[in-house]
Formats: C-alpha cells, structure tokens, sequence
C-alpha cells in the first residue's frame, strides 16, 4: 500500500510563495514601466550580484547555458580548442562547449566530492587546450587551488561553472570569484531561481566583461550596428526583478538547507550509506543533498511508496550518452564517474522543507536498512532487486 503523505525532491512554487507579496509588488512595478528588456532591474541586479559573489562586473543572460557559451566566447574558445571539464554534470556543461565548436575533454571526478579531480588534470592537457571548466556540483565547490595553479602554468582560462553553487564558499570566497569567468544558472529549480529561465555571467577582468555583454545582443555596442558576431540571450526585467528580491533572502535560505543536511547527516550517519562530504575549507550549499547506496534503485522504489519522490543527479554520465559518445574525448578511464552514476540518489531538499518531512525521509532510510538486513538475511551489497515485501 502506497503512502498518503507526497514529499517532493525540489519545489519552486513554495519558494515562490515565500515571498508571494515582494514578488507580486515588482512584478507589477516592472509591467507599469513599460521597459521589459534590459532595463533599470537589470542593471541593479548585475550590480547587486556581483557584489555578493565578490567580483567587480556581471552580465544578465537568458539561461545558464548561454552563461557557459558566452563565457566560452569571450575567452576565445572556438573550433579546434579543447575544453577539459567533468562527465558527471548536468549535460548543459558539454552543450555550451559544443555549441562554441570546441572540443569537450572528460576527466574524472574526485569520489569525495563528485567534482573534477586536480590530481588527473595534466596527463589530460595536449597542445589544444584551452581552457578548464570545474564544475561546483551539488553545490559543493571543486577543489579550485589546484585547478587554478595547473590552468596558469599551462595559460589556461578556468571558467566556473556555478549553476548549483549559488552562495557557496571555498576558502573564504565565493564560487564564481576565482576563475577568470564564471556562469550562473537561475532555472526555477536552484538556490537562486527565477520564475523561468535566467542566466549571468560574472567575472572581475573588464575586457571579458565587455566581450559578454557585446555578445549577449547581436554584438552590439551602437544599437543595429553588429561589432560582432552575437546572438539574442537577455535576461528579462521580470526576472531580474525578482531575482532581487531573492537574492536579499539567498543566505539565509542556504542556511536552512544546511539545517536540513544536518538532520539527514545525524540520522544516516554510521550506517552503509554514504552521505555527503563537505571538507572544513568550503561551505556547502546543499542544491542537492546527494547520497550513495548499493541497490539504489530498490531504495528508491522503497521510498516512492512511503510517498517519497528521489531523482538521480545524473544517471547517465555525457560520455555514456548516445549524442556525445562518439563526439568528445575522455582524458582517462572513468571509473569514478561511472561507479557514482549506478550507486547516487539525491534526497527532498529545499529551505521550505518541514523538518519533521526531513526526518520522516531519513528514518524511513533506516527502516529500509533494517528490513533489507533482518527479513532477507543477506549481506547488505548482495543484489536483491527482485525481492518484494518491502
């Protein structure tokens, strides 16, 4: 019998209502003005983001692919160039380098923490790379240090993928402020979501700055006058707008979401599931709370019918996926990712997520451990995906 309770994994509307009112009002304030591109909100809000991750410029865009395009192109990255980045990542990654026809290398991920590994970064650069993507997952950050110290004994550029780091701290800084460039993504579901698609761009070297916002509209500098070669990627003065109003709320919503890690943290912790790393140099922000099994599908269909609604962040690494396997490079064997990919479930998460719904989750973890352990009398790695009872 399935459970009458429905825990979802993520859920925008709730944060939407959180600040129903403040939203409400500009979104009003913007239809009343009458300018709906480019306008005063967006203006304030590059100033207001890039304040907050501590850079000196940021360039509003239409998603958090186009972040990654553009800020591939204004490093100069085109056809013939290789990008080394990571296989387990939203799929996004790959496509923005792709889509600047460069070449994405694959390198291994780091077990700990599912980011690039450093240790396997300079046996996977030839004479065509150009750049390093580290990609700050699950709102972990990647170990940058070393990234950043191999990318400039080479002459590398380091682009930050931020898209599921908003807030997130490594050695005092925040993500996005030390690369040359970084890309934010604002989809509906992350720390930082707008009501839609939204994208920025964020870097302190003024010349990337200017390439960003030239490219970001036809090339433009004088308006129908192409400088060159760009496209049509704005962010929108309703979104920018409210993303505004949600970035005044974004610590302390990444603050809630570690609450919530906590609980899941004491609860499983001991027990044969590995919960997240998070070292004493970084701060987590928890976009997803991601944790590894054996059998994880059979957890998973346990917990759905608790009422319990899991995803798998990501469950086909992009070198394994039939668009790109013949399309790009791995630098080595991806043992890693490719373990990660089979064992990986990412649990409810989101600041406006009851505790008591936390702890239910954790507990009925537990419970699943308990009944796999004492009803099947089998070691808990032992496959047993056709077991029913549970």
């Amino acid at each position: 019998m399935t459970s009458k309770i429905s825990i979802l994994p993520c859920n925008p509307k709730a944060n939407y209502l959180a600040h129903k009112t403040e939203i409400d009002s500009v979104i009003t304030r913007v239809l009343d003005s009458g300018r709906y591109c480019l306008g005063r909100e967006v203006a304030a809000f590059e100033k207001e983001f890039a304040s907050f991750i501590g850079v000196d410029y940021a360039v509003g865009v239409g998603s958090g692919t186009e972040a990654l395009h553009l800020a591939l192109r204004a490093c100069g990255i085109g056809i013939g160039d290789e990008v080394l980045t990571v296989s387990h990542t939203a799929v996004a990654t790959v496509a923005a380098i792709e889509i600047c026809g460069a070449t994405p290398v694959m390198v291994d991920i780091d077990p700990r923490t599912y980011t690039l590994d450093p240790d396997r970064l300079q046996a996977a650069i030839t004479p065509r790379t150009r750049a390093i993507l580290p990609v700050h997952l699950y709102g972990h950050p990647a170990d940058l240090s070393p990234i950043i110290d191999i990318a400039r004994r080479h002459e590398l550029k380091v682009i930050e993928d931020c898209a599921q780091a908003h807030g997130a701290i490594y050695r005092g800084r925040r993500v996005g402020s030390w690369g040359d460039i970084a890309a934010f993504s604002f989809y509906p579901t992350k720390n930082l979501s707008a009501l839609g698609d939204g994208g920025i761009v964020v870097t302190s070297d003024a010349s990337l700055s200017e390439k960003v916002d030239l490219l970001r509209q036809y090339g433009w500098r004088q308006r129908y006058v192409s400088e060159i070669i760009g496209i049509n990627s704005r962010l929108d003065e309703l979104q920018a707008a409210m993303l505004r109003i949600k970035l005044r709320y974004l610590d302390e919503e990444n603050e809630k979401r570690r609450s919530l890690a906590a609980i899941y943290d004491e609860i499983l912790s001991g027990t044969e599931i590995r919960i997240p790393t998070a070292s004493a140099e970084i701060t987590h922000v928890y976009h997803q709370y991601v944790l590894e099994a054996d059998n994880r599908d059979h957890l998973r269909d346990f917990l759905r019918e608790k009422g319990i609604n899991t995803m798998i962040h990501y469950p086909v690494p992009i070198h394994l996926q039939p668009a790109y396997v013949r399309r790009l490079r791995c630098a080595d064997p991806m043992h890693h990712t490719e373990k990660a990919a089979g064992r990986i479930l990412s649990l409810p998460i989101y600041p406006e997520l009851p505790l008591q719904h936390t702890t239910y989750v954790a507990r009925k973890i537990i419970s699943w451990l308990s009944a796999v352990q004492d009803k099947l009398k089998l070691p808990f790695w032992t496959d047993f995906s056709r077991s029913e009872g549970l």
